[in-house]
């Protein structure tokens, strides 16, 4: 198979640029191991994906892992489903806990940020670290996906450079796993505005 065959009928203009694009990706839970394999399927041609934990039984209901990956590395499982449908993507993959420190050495120079994590102290640090850092790179973030149901309340807020995915309200509950089709609805939401916003990003005078 070569890389013409795999990409066949793809969008002539967006692709290119996606092709192009470097998307950086902090967790790869239920938000990021979703939306990666979205990015990778549409063609996007390198991500950056960071977290440290492993895959446990308790997130095969939401997270894009298999049975038989339980036990491994977030990242290393989700480098191995991303390549068994996209062999020809660039991945970069680090098991580490994003900080302060850190975050901007392993994101420096990606066209898109896309925050996943659980914590809101973690969210806040990267928010806190782009607008500071990388003010011109835009920053998809993800708010309020607990639950299920009230998919019309989802939706999108923009502050120059940083968006906020969710319904903005919804907490989780503790001991209660988020619902696979909500978190679904948010990361591809995530993943489709990742890929709108380098066309826009391309398309500027």
């Amino acid at each position: 198979m070569t890389h013409q065959e795999y990409f066949c009928e793809r969008d002539p203009i967006a692709f290119p640029l996606w092709q192009k694009a470097v998307v950086g990706i902090a967790g790869a839970g239920g938000l990021g191991s979703n939306l990666a394999l979205l990015l990778a399927r549409a063609g996007i041609g390198k991500l950056i994906i960071s977290d440290f934990d492993t895959v446990s039984l308790s997130n095969l209901n939401r997270q894009a892992f298999n049975l038989d990956q339980v036990g491994m590395y977030k990242v290393e499982a989700l480098a191995q489903n991303i390549r068994k449908v996209n062999p020809f993507i660039e991945l970069e993959i680090h098991t580490l806990r994003l900080d302060a420190d850190n975050v901007c050495e392993l994101f420096h120079g990606v066209d898109i940020m896309i925050e996943a994590f659980d914590e809101a102290r973690a969210k806040t640090m990267l928010i806190e670290c782009f607008s500071q850092h990388f003010p011109d790179t835009p920053l998809i973030c993800a708010s309020g996906l607990a639950g299920y149901g009230k998919s019309e309340e989802i939706r999108i807020v923009q502050d120059g450079q940083l968006f906020v995915v969710g319904d903005q309200s919804s907490e989780l509950t503790y001991g209660i796993a988020p619902i696979s089709a909500r978190v679904m609805i948010v990361a591809a939401m995530q993943a489709n505005l990742a890929l709108e916003r380098i066309v826009w990003k391309n398309s500027l005078p």
